[in-house]
């Protein structure tokens, strides 16, 4: 369940020297050169393949690389300690109590940081004075669209780092090696509920701005017959897709 009316006065925009250069969604501009005439020391890539050019031009992509740093970091850092530790620590206790700190760092930091500036979005779940506990959902305006790679990148790692303690879950499972299976299940528990806090936050999202390109079109003077038809279209079409 979501809120009734949308929070996006605690989603913060992109910065505005990248909003300037961004002409439209997925367009990026170069930026403008310097007033010496001297060439700038980092420069945006022209083209959405140059991302792929490896971890620098994702970086310079990016509208928060920190924070898209800082994403990845904590999840590789969590696995790379869950694998290794049993070659250079021997205390079990010890490794287990990094792991876990690790992950935990990971899950704010996912849910409260990296979602909220990446792709402007971020969940929780409340406690009404009845004692229901409900989800509340919060996204940024959708006038200002959140940068495409960090997006990308953004969902590459929400989905795909789960997949990867689930084939930890596995192996460790065939070699009955069952004393660091409840790492793993707290790794999936943490990582499973940022992707589905955040898909459906993502969904809640694309519902109101259906509901409000809707009401957008009424208001313009499409109201009767033609106003009624562009509400059911659009509805039923995010109905279909995300619900």
């Amino acid at each position: 369940m979501s809120s009734a009316t949308p929070l996006f006065d605690t989603i913060e925009p992109d910065e505005p020297e990248y909003e300037q250069r961004t002409s439209a969604p997925g367009n990026i501009a170069p930026p403008p050169p310097t007033q010496s005439g001297g060439a700038r020391p980092t420069q945006m890539a022209t083209n959405p393949g140059d991302a792929e050019s490896g971890i620098a031009g994702i970086l310079r992509q990016s509208a928060h690389p920190l924070v898209l740093l800082c994403l990845y970091s904590f999840r590789i850092a969590a696995i790379t300690v869950y694998i290794l530790c049993g070659f250079f620590i021997s205390n079990y206790v010890l490794s287990s109590v990094i792991v876990v700190v690790l992950l935990a760092m990971d899950f704010w930091n996912c849910r409260n940081v990296a979602g909220r500036r990446l792709v402007g979005l971020r969940y929780w779940n409340q406690v009404d004075d009845d004692g229901e506990s409900y989800w509340v959902f919060e996204s940024r305006d959708p006038s200002r669209p959140a940068n495409p790679i960090d997006s990308k990148m953004f969902w590459i790692a929400v989905y795909t780092f789960p997949l990867l303690w689930l084939a930890l879950l596995i192996v460790s499972l065939l070699k009955f090696n069952l004393s660091f299976v409840p790492i793993v299940v707290l790794a999936l528990v943490f990582n499973v509920t940022n992707a589905i806090g955040f898909t459906y936050a993502d969904r809640d999202a694309k519902q109101k701005w259906a509901n409000n390109l809707a009401s957008s079109g009424w208001n313009m003077g499409m109201g009767g017959l033609g106003g009624q038809i562009l509400t059911g279209v659009v509805k039923n079409s995010v109905g279909r897709v995300f619900g």
